[in-house]
């Protein structure tokens, strides 16, 4: 791939980076030689970029090329939004503390090449804040009040570099340059990237490793060429055409941003942000399916002056939910309606609004596999022994139920039609819909984004045509995108 280095003033330019081509932004912009490039990674330190500068029309004219422009124009409209820098300083406030928490003055300046500072003790702060507004150089101002906080962040020119720094900055361009980006891919021609983002330590991750690798050899059959990724290569998104997301996703959490980024940057994105924000609450599932007339078990959504309606309406035992909680966590039973009033305070620390459902206990919950707008797959997800849900958390770890699969003609037709109708509710991406049938009728329990395909279990009936299948959905979405 090649490497550009485009600058207002190239006779000026004081560092010699190898590996790169310094070329004058006038030329990147108007030479139909840099246009023809088929593959460039575009490191854009032009003077300026406000609004229809040169810069800004390097970084937005590298994009429409197919180039990876650094930094890419949604980066730098973010520099122009006060509010993302208090985002960021919030989201980022324990790391900071940490970081600066020695220092006795009551402001810092930290200086930032291709994420890493010449004081290893901030590489940790350096990487976090370039992994959010990814450029080949910045510089961050935090002042200490209460507390030590972010002030500014902008993009520097090589100009504003110190002299002793700068072999530092050339020595960093190299690394990021030179690092090998695709790890583990063969040296095949490829069309487009596409990056897994997967968490290795995830206690149940949404793909354990065998489905990951059946992931990575369908993304190379269907011409990607695909990389493993982690939250800390959330700067790097951008490099990619695609992002596939195999760790389990919420909304206060990096799965969401880097989901947002990656939508942002014109990715075609499982999961996307949308599909995100709208599972994580079941608040919002159950609103939606009261609206569209699509049948549940009997559900109220729960205020402090509306906890009356539970035993009028709905009765004892009954489910207590939380709405934004995975994996069967802040879901709760509750038998009688004197536990419900003692242990109801607990449940709305930290939400206004809560969920109560009838309980309705069943042998098993269907799971339907939807991806754009059609089923994929089948499975029955049977309750943990001698506990009412699938999963079971306890001090030892997790207890978790069988399964059993099923080819979608021999799933029970109702359900399957339920399950889509809900998924598309949601959007056109991978879901998984969960399914109680009571007294003969399906009902919708939840749509989760990010559903769980292990190997074995969700791929058993098709197998390694199951990842082709998601890999393929992408693919199409990124070449719709570019017609």
């Amino acid at each position: 791939m090649n490497a550009l280095v485009v600058v207002d003033r190239p006779e000026r330019w004081p560092l010699h980076v190898p590996g790169t081509e310094v070329v004058a932004s006038r030329d990147y912009l108007t030479d139909p030689r840099f246009a023809a490039i088929r593959r460039a990674k575009v490191f854009n330190l032009c003077r300026s970029y406000r609004y229809q500068s040169a810069g800004y029309y390097v970084s937005l004219l590298a994009a429409a090329r197919g180039h990876t422009p650094w930094p890419s124009v949604g980066t730098i409209l973010d520099f122009r939004l006060s509010p993302i820098i208090r985002i960021v300083g919030h989201e980022l406030d324990d790391l900071v503390r940490k970081s600066l928490a020695p220092l006795k003055s009551d402001e810092f300046e930290l200086s930032i090449y291709f994420g890493r500072n010449m004081a290893h003790r901030y590489d940790r702060l350096s990487l976090a804040l370039f992994n959010q507004f990814p450029a080949p150089f910045l510089r961050a101002v935090f002042v200490k009040e209460d507390k030590w906080n972010i002030e500014s962040v902008r993009i520097i020119g090589a100009g504003e570099i110190p002299e002793d720094h700068r072999p530092f900055a050339i020595e960093q361009a190299e690394r990021f340059l030179h690092r090998p980006t695709r790890r583990g891919a063969k040296k095949t021609q490829a069309r487009y990237d596409l990056a897994i983002l997967v968490n290795e330590h995830e206690e149940i991750p949404p793909s354990d490793p065998p489905a990951i690798k059946k992931f990575l050899k369908a993304a190379e059959a269907a011409g990607f060429r695909a990389e493993l990724i982690h939250a800390d290569d959330a700067g790097r998104i951008a490099e990619f055409d695609a992002l596939l997301i195999r760790e389990t996703t919420a909304v206060d959490h990096h799965t969401y941003r880097i989901s947002r980024r990656a939508e942002a940057e014109g990715l075609a994105v499982i999961d996307d942000p949308h599909s995100i924000l709208r599972c994580a609450n079941k608040v919002f599932l159950a609103e939606l399916m009261t609206r569209h007339g699509l049948a549940t078990p009997e559900t109220i959504i729960l205020s402090k002056d509306r906890i009356h309606l539970v035993a009028e309406k709905i009765g004892f035992p009954c489910v207590i939910k939380r709405p934004d909680e995975a994996f069967s966590r802040g879901v709760i039973k509750v038998d009688t309606e004197d536990e419900f009033h003692e242990r109801i305070d607990e449940l709305f620390d930290g939400s206004e609004l809560l969920i109560a459902q009838e309980f309705a206990p069943t042998e098993f919950d269907w799971r339907i596999g939807v991806l754009g707008g059609e089923a994929i797959f089948a499975c029955k997800y049977f309750m943990a022994r001698k506990h009412w849900q699938i999963l079971q958390h306890h001090d030892k770890g997790v207890h978790e139920g069988g399964f059993e699969s099923f080819s979608l003609d021999d799933a029970p037709r109702a359900v399957v039609s339920l399950a889509v109708k809900a998924a598309k509710l949601i959007g056109d991406g991978l879901y998984g819909v969960d399914i109680k049938v009571l007294d003969g009728k399906p009902k919708i329990i939840e749509v989760n984004d990010n559903p769980s395909i292990d190997s074995g279990v969700e791929d058993k009936i098709l197998g390694d045509w199951l990842y082709r299948r998601i890999v393929d959905h992408l693919l199409a979405k990124i070449e719709s995108s570019r017609r």
